[in-house]
């Protein structure tokens, strides 16, 4: 399943990427509470799932972050310079289902939200 949002902001990848590191998560997204533990490009947080591990890799155009050890292989994308919005920023989130419970469905489209509401405020 996909879901996205577009935040009506220009930035340059350079930029989004230097800005956008484990240990901000929690004042950019309101669906992750605390980072616990963070060493470079790896580390722990609590979001509104539980606690997970998550990584940070810079891809082109952004960052993408992953949860590898979420049974639903959920990650989100954070890119700026290309399609759907190249002038503004695309946040895309997937998780490894076709279908899932309306609940869990839920809290994804509010962590998108609460991502294009903490990005809408920055920069």
């Amino acid at each position: 399943m996909e879901f996205f949002a577009v935040v009506d902001k220009h930035i340059d990848t350079e930029a989004l990427q230097a800005r956008l590191d484990i240990a901000s998560l929690p004042s950019l997204c309101a669906s992750i509470g605390q980072v616990l533990a963070h060493d470079g490009d790896r580390g722990e947080i609590y979001c509104v799932w539980g606690q997970f591990i998550v990584h940070r890799e810079p891809i082109s155009g952004g960052v993408r972050f992953t949860l590898p050890n979420c049974l639903n292989t959920l990650a989100w994308t954070i890119t700026t310079g290309l399609p759907p919005a190249p002038e503004k920023i695309v946040i895309h989130c997937t998780i490894n289902r076709s279908g899932q419970d309306a609940d869990f469905i839920s809290s994804i489209e509010q962590f998108v939200i609460d991502w294009r509401k903490g990005l809408s405020g920055r920069w």
